[in-house]
């Protein structure tokens, strides 16, 4: 399908009218919804006007045992009988919704915090056999597969370099690192 003159003729004029992209390929045929969408933004054309008929109200239907749903408003008028002491069957009455209680608030309260705040205490950890090695300062060409790999400084600026100590079986770190990368799960959680 190709946009004739005449079909961008019909596309304007109903985008003018108010009918959506879904409307107008129907009326168009041989397009999709998506296919007008693209064009009407190819074309730049502005916002559509209001629709001239007003949105009905969605109501939501509930199955009953007519198989068949309507809206209490027009089941009176549809079901045949002018006396209005008929079945009831395929009518429903909507429940009655009462609109949600606001509290007014002044000020900014998002980061209001209705809580007491605790400070953590870390686990006390036994620091006899913790000692912090001085690094050898080697720089990535220098470590290899059997060197401490945790790095100091930044990376962008001169003073960069590795702690090169040995390191552990099957771990990139020294055992002084080893401990500060690889916590244990019960050290690493809060209490709550």
């Amino acid at each position: 399908m190709s946009w004739t003159d005449e079909r961008v003729e019909m596309l304007k004029k109903l985008w003018a009218e108010g009918l959506s992209a879904s409307q107008i390929a129907a009326k168009l045929g041989g397009v999709s919804r998506n296919a007008v969408i693209g064009k009407v933004h190819r074309l730049k054309l502005s916002g559509r006007a209001k629709s001239t008929k007003p949105a009905a109200p969605r109501v939501r239907r509930t199955p009953n045992s007519g198989g068949t749903s309507r809206p209490a408003s027009s089941s009176a008028s549809s079901s045949g009988s002018s006396s209005g002491g008929g079945s009831s069957v395929g009518t429903f009455t909507l429940p009655q919704r009462t609109p949600p209680s606001v509290t007014h608030t002044i000020g900014a309260t998002a980061l209001k915090q209705d809580h007491e705040v605790v400070a953590y205490k870390a686990p006390h950890r036994d620091t006899d056999d913790v000692v912090a090695p001085m690094p050898l300062k080697l720089k990535l060409v220098d470590i290899n597969e059997n060197t401490c790999k945790w790095p100091f400084g930044d990376p962008l600026q001169g003073e960069f370099y590795f702690c090169g100590h040995g390191n552990e079986e099957s771990s990139p770190y020294c055992k002084y690192h080893s401990k500060l990368a690889f916590q244990q799960p019960q050290d690493r959680r809060r209490p709550r």
